[in-house]
């Protein structure tokens, strides 16, 4: 089936209740579902949504054997054992996604295809916003640059009144000194000259600093560090000019700055892996799973455009109906329809033309499931660009800040080199 697509698969074994015996074959997770195919007959032995778990837990069988025990609605418990590499892994992952779920919307109404629902029309404004501040972005980035010209000219023009004060100095020391100019005045001039510069370089690395450590998007997500397949609890947080993956508790575990990310492979909708390349030694690479990856993907794909690689594995995702484990399945428009009139008391069977204009606006939501992820998303980048556009607007204002010193620092220079050349004449 395509949406049989598995995000996670390990082989393990299953205790058929009715049979009294273990079956061997491969334990899969699918988008809403969890599944047990046997390994001989390749027919599915066992199956259940992931909405229907009442609870996971890792038991014992017969106080010997590491089991991984998952209880449905209905009171019908699931027994896996063998599961490799190990049950706390598939745990981790099982556990994960089911939480998820149970933090997601349960009903999502088919949006009306007749005329643009409210949601469409947010969607519109919010990419007119996000054109206007794209064009707002270039401007600054082009207005970044010209200050970074300055700035270099600037540079020149000090690099030549330092040269021009070595000179000088030739000039004014006595005939008597040997060496060209007096150690205790040169040194006097460099402290001053290191004491001014550093103070505004402090500030300005402070200033920036705060500006890139601002968090775009967080989400939980189960991580393994390299090749390992030991996947633990953990969160992925984008940054302006950084990713950095934690731990349970909130742990740094490693820190990708922007510039360091060589590559940003995508497995699935839920699944990518970050590495960061050496030359003569391991790479950094960490595998993220997350049931809310396709919120950071919006942004990942806009910070690291040419960096996102899509896998072969991913091609069966793109095929499938765009959804996500957090999306609800298992309710037709019948049934989501009795339970929206359930929560507005209205009833099911009604004389036509007796349903008021606000009782069908109340049947009918104005923005879909589907409309406020989309919204959701496109928020996530305006958010995203407007970061960046802050930030370049604090590097900017530091570099005035430094303009401004290094021009007065340059005309005090000036006017000092023409009174001493003034003595000299």
């Amino acid at each position: 089936m395509i949406r049989g697509v598995p995000i996670h698969s390990w082989p393990g074994s299953y205790y058929i209740n009715g049979e009294k015996r273990w079956e061997n074959g491969t334990l899969s997770l699918t988008r809403t579902m969890v599944h047990f195919v046997s390994g001989q007959s390749k027919a599915s032995v066992a199956g259940f949504r992931l909405s229907s778990i009442v609870a996971i837990k890792m038991e014992s069988s017969s106080f010997i054997f590491s089991t991984l025990t998952v209880l449905e609605e209905g009171n019908v418990k699931h027994w896996f054992g063998s599961l490799k590499p190990n049950r706390v892994v598939v745990y981790n992952v099982l556990e994960h996604f089911w939480r998820e779920r149970l933090l997601s919307p349960t009903f999502e109404a088919p949006g009306a295809k007749g005329q643009p629902s409210k949601g469409r029309e947010l969607i519109k404004l919010v990419a007119e916003s996000q054109r206007r501040l794209e064009d707002t972005g270039k401007v600054l980035s082009h207005q970044g640059e010209q200050f970074d010209n300055v700035m270099q000219g600037l540079e020149k023009i000090d690099s030549d009144l330092g040269l021009a004060d070595k000179l000088l100095l030739e000039l004014e020391s006595p005939s008597w000194w040997p060496f060209g100019k007096l150690p205790w005045k040169s040194q006097q001039d460099a402290k001053a000259e290191d004491a001014a510069r550093a103070a505004p370089s402090a500030a300005s690395a402070a200033a920036t600093g705060s500006g890139r450590s601002k968090v775009i998007a967080s989400i939980p997500a189960v991580v393994t560090h390299g090749g390992n397949a030991d996947l633990k609890p953990g969160c992925l947080s984008v940054l302006v000019s950084s990713l950095e993956v934690r731990d349970t508790n909130r742990q740094l575990l490693h820190r990708f700055e922007r510039s360091d990310v060589d590559e940003i492979r995508v497995h699935s909708p839920y699944e990518i892996t970050v590495r960061q390349r050496f030359i003569g030694k391991p790479d950094i690479c960490f595998r993220l799973l997350s049931a809310k990856m396709p919120e950071a993907m919006s942004v990942l794909e806009m910070q690291y455009k040419k960096k996102v690689e899509l896998t072969s594995e991913y091609a069966a995702f793109r095929a499938t109906p765009g959804s996500s484990p957090c999306d609800t399945e298992g309710l037709s428009w019948t049934q989501g329809l009795q339970q929206r009139c359930q929560d507005t008391e209205l009833p099911l069977e009604v004389p036509a033309g007796e349903l008021s204009q606000l009782q069908v606006q109340a049947v009918q939501p104005s923005v879909s499931q589907a409309e406020a992820q989309e919204l959701k998303q496109m928020l996530m980048q305006l958010k995203n660009l407007a970061l960046e556009a802050e930030s370049e607007l604090e590097r900017q204002d530091d570099v005035l800040d430094d303009l401004t010193s290094s021009t007065d620092r340059a005309t005090m220079h000036i006017e000092k080199h023409s009174c001493r050349v003034k003595r000299l004449l």
